[in-house]
């Protein structure tokens, strides 16, 4: 049965909020284990030090301040205190204007469209974040990635030996066109019992703008070819969720080799592809092409 703190107690740590010039209400929501915003349940030991309950179970039931036990306290105060707070999204440095109710801001913030993007490159396990400026001079400097101008693209991926297919084998180009920035992956991996190569395009910025731009693939040789239209994905969606969505021109070994010519032994693929732009037709709502010259 979880026990409430006595008014006493839960009153006492509200009254050293007002009282204190130094201590504003927000630092008093903030879990002193790890620093994170407190939301219900809201947890405190019988000297009245408040913790989260994410920390609560890592302390092995000791309050970290006092070491005495903390038993099943819950500071009701405190949390009424929180829920008449109103406070701006923490990402408003980065242009976003809203401002929420304590108990809405977590929510918001992990939708909000102005939170830090993840760094789209594929080869490793890269933590940076940032704006798209910064990630596109990130992926130049420090990932070397080839930047290209313009809307149109001619990929070439030759492989000595196709038979050896690996999850690491991929390449990453991000091409400037209509004021934005685009990346294209292509790669092999295997599916199932069967390596096939994949090339798939996503938008350096949010799933709506991504919308408003088409892009194409092909990929052929021997008279034959393979077409792909879609929308570019978002970098907000993995690498790979995107490739294992198979959002993108999917191409079988044996098709690959076939259209390498020669004697199958050595893959040569060139992918070409262009990007465009939706407009809306104020007519009708449709979406009609505006090709890139």
């Amino acid at each position: 049965m979880v026990a409430h703190s006595n008014n006493g107690s839960s009153n006492s740590i509200v009254s050293s909020a007002v009282q204190s010039s130094t201590t504003s209400v927000h630092e008093l929501l903030e879990c002193p284990v790890c620093t994170n915003s407190m939301y219900p349940p809201i947890h405190q030991c019988h000297n009245g030090h408040t913790l989260c309950s994410t920390c609560k179970t890592r302390v092995h039931n000791r309050c970290p301040t006092c070491r005495q036990e903390l038993g099943d306290i819950r500071c009701l105060a405190l949390e009424k205190v929180a829920e008449s707070l109103e406070l701006p999204c923490k990402y408003t440095s980065l242009g976003c204007p809203e401002i929420f109710p304590y108990y809405s801001k977590l929510k918001h913030e992990a939708l909000c469209n102005f939170r830090p993007y993840s760094c789209p490159y594929a080869g490793s396990e890269c933590a940076i974040v940032g704006g798209i400026p910064f990630l596109v001079a990130h992926l130049r400097d420090d990932h070397k990635v080839d930047m290209h101008s313009g809307c149109t693209f001619n990929h070439r991926y030759v492989k000595s030996n196709p038979r050896e297919v690996e999850n690491a084998t991929w390449m990453l180009t991000v091409f400037h066109c209509y004021g934005q920035y685009f990346c294209l992956h292509f790669e092999a991996f295997q599916l199932g019992m069967a390596p096939v190569y994949m090339a798939f395009l996503r938008f350096m910025g949010d799933e709506v703008e991504a919308r408003n731009y088409s892009y194409s693939l092909e990929v052929g040789g021997n008279g034959r070819k393979l077409i792909w239209e879609g929308t570019p994905r978002s970098i907000r969606d993995s690498h790979r969720k995107v490739r294992d969505s198979h959002d993108g021109l999917i191409i079988q070994r044996n098709m690959a080799l076939f259209f390498s010519g020669g004697d199958r032994k050595e893959l040569k693929l060139r992918v070409t592809g262009r990007i465009w732009k939706e407009q809306q037709n104020p007519e009708g709502g449709a979406c009609i092409p505006n090709l890139c010259s």
